[in-house]
């Protein structure tokens, strides 16, 4: 092998596995060792698992004993953003409310994960309960980009996005509520998806926007990404939300696709280096035989203001419970009121606060009529724009980011960091598959920092999005 162990992709590493060049064990410790190694500068994880010396054996027997009829993830070293439950091990996400939890149970896509064999190299680094673009609202401390350590990885699945980018496991999962793999898997320069909603079981993963949040794969190419979700999609009977196969209508994939391009949405605030290359990117895909086609979305551009309407108003719900009493951490005060209020207050950080409050003030009587009814209602209108250009193109393409990373405390302002989930939000709006894959890199202080292209899909038409992701990224 040319690579180092831990810098193989699956299929790679599965080869590799299946042929005798290389142990599980040999690869659970090179994944390991680079993670203890960069770690401290990067901080993609919050902590790294002990070896689990029984699921490394039987991994290694099931590779001997079955060859290829093992699954392609038994043996693969895997990082798990921190708020998917794995029994026995503390899942924070990131907050201080949730510092010393234990989960007692795993996450439905764990279950699944453990029954391909799959290893765990520990749980990354997010946002505080996935709010926030770019992992700097962690409580334990912020993830570098392994590309410019003084950039943000992205978020809220920085940690996942770093951990793959920087070798320091094979793939990972994070959580994607408005963006939160997508847009990270740009600025690491990854491929990064958000399956259709209710494709994924979300049982196990803590809640932040129950109608928008998705568990989904990070990876070094469009096929390992396809791996992953094979693995964990599927029907769960302790999620209520999950779709079976084919409650949509079935979506070929077309030897050449169709490409929608809402060319009226790509305004001044796209940076040159996104413009060109994204527009470059276009060229190639319409010179390999595949048709642009312009689409109009127009409530597309109001879909932010949308999401950060009915975003906060699902977060002040799900972390209600989160009181100190009930659940979270507990500091005491001279009276029940004390209590809330000191327990709230220590345990979410700034940023936290800033979606509760404002998604308690849309909820309240006399303005969930202005606010959240009006947003719900935009979203309808959203779902009837992209199902209207589904019926002319196959993938709707945008860039994933206005630009490429920025640097800690660029986006002080709370407006500019959510403006960049401006072309994320809508597919977590509409319930449709996205996904976004590398298109070329940006010089940047000397860097050459990563840009991401971003494909949007019908329901349940994933496999549509892996050819788009394929046609701009060729094995």
């Amino acid at each position: 092998m040319s690579k180092k162990p831990n810098e193989l992709t699956i299929i790679e590493a599965a080869r590799a596995l299946r042929a005798g060049e290389l142990t599980v064990r040999a690869l659970w410790d090179a994944c390991v060792a680079a993670a203890e190694a960069k770690n401290p500068a990067l901080f993609a994880y919050l902590e790294i698992f002990p070896a689990d010396e029984a699921a490394i054996a039987e991994a290694q027997k099931r590779i001997d004993e079955e060859g290829e009829r093992a699954p392609l993830l038994c043996g693969i070293p895997l990082a798990i953003k921190d708020n998917i439950l794995i029994e026995g091990k503390i899942a924070s996400a990131a907050s201080r409310m949730l510092e010393n939890y234990t989960a007692t149970y795993d996450a439905t896509v764990i279950s699944k994960l453990k029954e391909a064999g799959a290893l765990f190299v520990g749980r990354t680094n997010m946002d505080e309960f996935a709010m926030g673009s770019s992992t700097e609202h962690s409580a334990f401390g912020a993830t570098k980009n392994p590309h410019d350590t003084k950039r943000v990885p992205g978020g809220s699945s920085g940690g996942s996005a770093a951990a793959v980018a920087a070798h320091l496991c094979i793939a990972a999962l994070g959580t994607d509520t408005g963006g939160s793999i997508r847009q990270p898997a740009a600025l690491c320069g990854l491929v990064g998806m958000k399956p259709t909603y209710g494709a994924v079981s979300r049982s196990g993963a803590i809640a932040m926007g129950s109608s928008l949040d998705q568990i989904g794969p990070l990876a070094k190419t469009a096929q390992d990404a396809q791996i992953l979700f094979d693995a964990i999609r599927g029907k769960d009977p302790l999620d209520s939300t999950t779709i079976p196969d084919g409650l949509y209508p079935a979506h070929e994939v077309p030897k050449t696709l169709r490409i929608g391009v809402p060319r009226h949405l790509l305004g001044e605030s796209l940076t040159a280096e996104v413009r060109a290359a994204f527009d470059t990117t276009l060229e190639k895909l319409s010179a390999a035989g595949h048709a642009l086609l312009d689409v109009e979305l127009p409530t597309s551009g109001h879909a932010l203001a949308a999401y950060y309407v009915i975003m906060p108003a699902e977060v002040s719900t799900n972390l209600a419970r989160l009181d100190g009493i009930r659940y979270g951490r507990f500091a005491e005060g001279d009276t029940l009121l004390d209590d809330y209020l000191h327990s709230r207050t220590e345990g979410f950080g700034p940023e936290t606060r800033r979606r509760i409050l404002l998604g308690t003030f849309v909820l309240s009587s006399g303005y969930i009529d202005a606010y959240y009814r009006k947003a719900d209602a935009a979203r309808g209108v959203l779902r009837d724009e992209y199902a209207k250009a589904f019926e002319k193109v196959d993938v709707i393409a945008f860039p994933t980011t206005l630009a490429p990373a920025f640097t800690f405390g660029e986006k002080s302002d709370p407006i500019s960091m959510y403006l960049e989930d401006i072309f994320t939000v809508t597919a977590n709006l509409t319930g449709m598959p996205a996904l976004s894959v590398p298109m070329g890199t940006a010089a940047r202080g000397g860097k050459e920092l990563p840009l991401g292209i971003h494909f949007t899909a019908p329901h349940q038409a994933e496999a549509v999005l892996f050819a788009a992701a394929r046609a701009v990224l060729p094995a």
